[in-house]
């Protein structure tokens, strides 16, 4: 099985940064996507940014310019940079990775079990 486990959340004043992780464990040939997703209080989950094996990078319109998103092929690991944190940012942060367990087979999506980022003002 496949798990993916976030870390790097906490409690920040705004305008701070953190950085979070996110690593995929089990059988895994190639992660072919990574993205971070928020859920802010009250709201549905949204895309923050997400990245291709090609290093083809997209990103929310709230998060272009203050946050990157880089991965580490060789650790199966994504890493999203947060700076310039505003109130609007807290939620829980999902990391989601696309993940082909086998070489030629179609990838399966996987999600990890968030983690709590709070910007206070």
């Amino acid at each position: 099985q496949v798990q993916l486990v976030e870390s790097g959340g906490g409690l920040v004043q705004a305008g701070g940064s953190l950085r979070l992780s996110c690593t995929a464990t089990g059988r895994i040939s190639s992660i072919p996507g990574w993205g971070w997703y928020l859920q802010a209080p009250g709201k549905a989950r949204e895309m923050v940014a997400v990245i291709t094996s090609t290093q083809i990078t997209r990103y929310a319109n709230s998060a272009e310019g203050r946050f990157t998103i880089s991965q580490d092929t060789a650790k199966n690991t994504v890493y999203l940079q947060m700076n310039s944190l505003r109130p609007e940012d807290t939620g829980v942060y999902y990391c989601n990775a696309q993940v082909r367990r086998r070489a030629f087979t179609p990838s399966s999506e996987y999600w990890g079990q968030g983690t709590q980022v709070t910007v206070s003002s």
